[in-house]
């Protein structure tokens, strides 16, 4: 069931991962979380926390070339920690977005979806590939304004069997297919797809141009590729301290082996073999209609009374998280180290928020490309 290597790593496998979420909820609601934290494997979970914990802490496995070489469990561990405090904060898609003034974050969300499928040219009837498809939010999202067939790939368990059963709630099964794979080895023939995107997900490759090249080799000629990546910016100093700390914080909150630039990206995209036709960071494009930044939603204040989620991630909010799982793991209801995942997450906001308010951190550089027709 569990694999563990001789430096006491466990391996999130496929029989792991239905071992350690014993219980799978369809829904959203606070009850929800208490329901999947009560119903997890609590020696798995907590033999996982620890696992994740050694990429940061003090292990030989603390390095960014461990974490690079090891993006695969990296990464999945922490989808397997992280994806119910997820959707209990933020929803079905994890991605951020700008807003204008009156729009909710659901509603900001969607639009930020739209613009991508607009910038991939994504019509009625199209195969299109959603790399890092999440609980598969963005997929669903593009069926319903397209119309066009989506296949989500992920290599996280867990989140395939959420993403299968949201399509089951949604009556998308026709329309949606979800695979379990690596975007860095992709489990599809050459010219696939007549459109490709990815929504701050291919951040987790170990190399961008390894997932971009998979990326393009399952396009068809003629096909656009767009993404929203996350990166550090030109304002981000390797030599400066703080700028440093920041960018690891991001890192080690959200399951990241290692942050890339901008000019990075742009490059692994045109390594890949794309014609460019967009370059840019929409984090600090402010005109109207996108006056309020992308990270507000975690910097919302004090308290927020703005749905559950809205409270959820105001300050009073993730007080109020942070005392109820410590509660719930004292009592032995939620699994030993979930109060570390808990404080994972927190990291990973602040970072985000700090990042931001920087400049040296982007969720939202737009690369759109098109493959050559030759």
């Amino acid at each position: 069931m569990a694999s563990t290597t001789a430096n006491n790593i466990l391996e999130p496998t496929p029989e792991l991962s239905q071992a350690l979420h014993e219980k799978i909820v369809d829904d959203q609601s606070s009850a929800s979380l208490v329901t999947r934290l009560r119903g997890k494997n609590k020696e798995l979970q907590t033999q996982s926390v620890n696992t994740y914990q050694q990429f940061w802490k003090d292990s030989e496995n603390n390095n960014a070339d461990s974490r690079t070489t090891m993006y695969k469990t990296l990464t999945n561990t922490y989808y397997n920690l992280a994806t119910d405090f997820y959707e209990y904060g933020w929803g079905e898609s994890f991605h951020f977005a700008r807003k204008s003034v009156g729009e909710t974050l659901r509603e900001s969300i969607r639009r930020h979806e739209h613009h991508l499928f607009s910038a991939a040219h994504i019509t009625e009837d199209m195969k299109v590939l959603d790399v890092g498809c999440g609980v598969g939010g963005p997929a669903r999202e593009c069926i319903r304004y397209t119309g066009a067939h989506v296949t989500g790939l992920n290599n996280n368990d867990y989140q395939i069997q959420r993403a299968r059963i949201y399509a089951d709630k949604y009556k998308q099964q026709k329309y949606s297919e979800f695979v379990k794979g690596d975007f860095m080895h992709m489990p599809f023939d050459d010219a696939s797809f007549d459109a490709v995107y990815a929504i701050e997900a291919t951040c987790h490759a170990p190399v961008l141009k390894g997932v971009y090249s998979e990326m393009f080799r399952v396009l068809k000629p003629g096909g656009y590729f767009a993404i929203y990546e996350w990166c550090l910016t030109d304002k981000f100093d390797e030599n400066n301290d703080l700028h440093r700390k920041l960018a690891l914080d991001i890192e080690h909150g959200d399951g990241i082996a290692k942050l890339f630039s901008t000019r990075v990206a742009l490059q692994a995209a045109k390594d890949a073999g794309f014609e460019i036709q967009v370059a840019t960071d929409l984090a600090h494009e402010t005109e109207v209609g996108n006056e309020i930044p992308w990270y507000a939603d975690l910097d919302v204040g004090l308290v927020n009374f703005n749905g559950l989620q809205g409270f959820a991630r105001s300050q009073v909010g993730r007080v109020f998280t942070s005392n109820a799982v410590k509660l719930l793991e004292k009592v032995g209801i939620a699994p030993a180290g979930t109060v570390q995942v808990q404080e994972v997450l927190s990291t990973a906001a602040d970072g985000l928020v700090a990042g931001a308010k920087k400049e040296i951190f982007t969720p939202m550089y737009l690369i759109v490309g098109r493959k050559p027709l030759n």
